[in-house]
């Protein structure tokens, strides 16, 4: 077994492949992390609009963002049961804006959809990017996934 992804578009316009390339880059990037198996998350791919509305309303910043995490157990771990799945939280990505960026970067949307989910996960697992040694080391981490995964820059 390995951790459950759930997926949803809900643009409606998502590719199988990529859906699956999403659900097998987050199942190895979580076993790379520890994760213990049987972890859920959920992953919801959405418009800017959409995503532009949570970011007003979880961070105060009224523009769409390419990916936003809530982690679900934060400080949490020592009270789950053992024969409860640990639900790690959730992953909102704009579709629009990952389009975006892919072309302005010079990549395949693959590759940015990607970055973008293993970099959700991250934050669901505790990373951060606020300082500077923070960010390398998350960068990096994340880099290093996605090498490993087949998909470098």
């Amino acid at each position: 077994m390995s951790t459950v992804v759930d997926l949803i578009d809900e643009t409606e316009s998502v590719s199988e492949e990529l859906r699956n390339l999403l659900m097998d880059v987050l199942k190895q990037a979580a076993s790379a992390e520890g994760v213990p198996e049987q972890a859920e998350l959920s992953v919801t791919l959405t418009d800017n609009e959409t995503i532009q509305e949570i970011n007003s309303q979880y961070r105060g910043l009224d523009k769409p963002t390419d990916v936003i995490s809530f982690a679900l157990n934060e400080g949490e771990q020592d009270h789950l049961q053992a024969d409860m799945p640990e639900l790690l939280g959730d992953i909102v990505i704009s579709l629009e804006k990952a389009e975006e960026q892919a072309d302005t970067y010079g990549h395949s949307l693959k590759r940015e959809m990607a970055f973008l989910a293993v970099h959700g996960l991250l934050h669901l697992l505790g990373y951060t990017h606020d300082e500077p040694e923070q960010e390398r080391k998350m960068f990096s981490r994340q880099e290093s996934i996605l090498s490993d995964y087949g998909l470098q820059r």
